[in-house]
């Protein structure tokens, strides 16, 4: 959803693509339920916003990770990595956890 003040409308429409300062994204409850500041107009791009499904991709992505971790538990590789405070880029490694 965003806001064109100069036309006193609101819009609403898919998903952005893009982080923008200016827009919200609304779940499909939240979206049919927005009502605009007094005397403005609602333009609505998607006339039925439903919730997105799982793709494929992230099925299976989710199905190898689970499989991982059982390999982990079972042995196949080392579950934990005895590493002090080492960074990898933005990340950090913290023992114990």
């Amino acid at each position: 959803m965003t806001y064109a003040y100069r036309d006193a409308t609101a819009v609403l429409g898919p998903l952005a693509a893009v982080a923008d300062p200016h827009g919200y994204d609304l779940c499909a409850r939240h979206a049919k339920q927005v009502v605009p500041p007094r005397g403005w107009e609602v333009i609505r791009l998607a006339p039925q916003m439903e919730p997105a499904g799982r793709t494929q991709d992230e099925l299976a992505a989710l199905a190898e990770s689970v499989r991982e971790r059982g390999r982990q538990a079972q042995g196949g590789y080392p579950t934990s990595v005895a590493v002090s405070g080492s960074r990898h880029g933005h990340l950090r490694l913290i023992p114990g956890s």
